[in-house]
């Protein structure tokens, strides 16, 4: 599909010296649309944000999958609200790749045809309730670490939709820990339930923040342009360390026998994780990769009569406005004419 760059937008284009852009970013300041910018830059910026964005869309599968199953009708309500949050958030992220010339449906075909990736921790079944919850204390409070700096970012439309969607974020964070906390409080089989969880995300949730800082191929480059303010090793840990006392407050046990209070650090140290199984699950052979593409597929083709619909209606209103906007002419008869 032909993208805004190639049809000659007057959005910024890479063209002149760069001085600008680096004026830009040695001031800390933010980038827009229409300013100048390194190709690679943008080049950069469409990568994280599409791979945002997807992990977003693609996210609502794990906990839609038990909107049919949820025990009650408030828990039905509170996570059909944040499953369409989720697909909210996958709609800021697309358009701000759009203000830099990518294509919404360019960036759909690339996910579907698996050449743009997603966060690894969708690639994991959702095996019982205790999921939902363990995905908003764990997986959500991932996230929250890796984005609310990301409200900083030098690219202005990114770091816009950052200010909500972390906002929504953290709601959906307290509503996953709430779940686990009343579970906690249930029948030992919810408690066995909500350890069975927590034991089976805790991994995957540290694999949330990418390699290592010594394997990350992107992440000095982008710390250098302001798009990332941390690297993914001091977001790991930030992690940790904020999410071991709620694991106690809530009473679960992380499966992890080396994590310990480090006083000299001031930090927790943790184990090592298993980097061979991350490589496998970005790679496409995590627990649920094909189901989760098969799925995002079959809806993407199911929806393409929604698609045509709309722009036809776009179009059509757009002849009408072309003609109301046409200035009207006078008629003159022919007998006056001629006097």
């Amino acid at each position: 599909m032909t993208t805004l760059a190639e049809t000659g937008s007057d959005i910024g284009t890479g063209a002149g010296d760069g001085s600008r852009f680096e004026a830009l970013i040695a001031a800390d300041e933010r980038v827009e649309p229409r300013d100048e910018m390194p190709q690679a830059y943008r080049t950069s910026l469409i990568r994280q944000i599409a791979q945002h964005a997807h992990s977003e869309i693609i996210g609502m599968q794990p906990e839609g999958n038990w909107i049919t199953r949820a025990p009650s009708l408030r828990r039905k309500a509170i996570l059909l609200a944040k499953v369409q949050d989720e697909a909210g958030h996958g709609m800021y992220l697309y358009s701000a790749a759009e203000t830099l010339g990518a294509d919404r449906g360019d960036l759909t075909e690339k996910l579907i045809a698996c050449t743009q990736k997603y966060s690894s921790i969708f690639n994991y079944p959702t095996l019982s309730y205790a999921d939902v919850g363990v995905i908003g204390w764990l997986v959500d409070g991932a996230a929250i670490c890796n984005q609310v700096p990301l409200c900083r970012s030098s690219y202005g439309p990114y770091a816009r939709a950052m200010i909500r969607i972390c906002k929504e974020e953290s709601f959906h964070q307290r509503q996953g820990y709430e779940l686990l906390m009343t579970m906690m409080r249930g029948t030992p089989a919810q408690r066995d339930m909500v350890q069975d969880a927590v034991n089976r995300t805790w991994w995957p949730s540290l694999m949330m923040f990418g390699p290592p800082d010594e394997s990350s191929p992107n992440t000095e480059q982008s710390m250098h342009w302001g798009i990332k303010r941390h690297t993914n090793d001091e977001l790991r840990q930030r992690f940790v360390d904020m999410t071991v006392p709620q694991a106690e407050k809530l009473g679960v046990t992380l499966p992890d026998p080396e994590l310990h209070w480090n006083e000299a650090r001031g930090h927790y140290d943790f184990g090592p994780v298993d980097w061979t199984e991350f490589k496998a699950v970005v790679s496409g052979n995590g627990p649920c990769n094909a189901q989760r593409i098969a799925k995002r597929k079959a809806a993407h083709a199911d929806g393409a009569w929604v698609r045509e619909a709309a722009l036809a209606h776009a179009a059509k209103h757009q002849g009408q406005n072309n003609q109301d906007n046409q200035p009207e002419r006078t008629h003159v008869s022919p007998e006056a004419s001629h006097g």
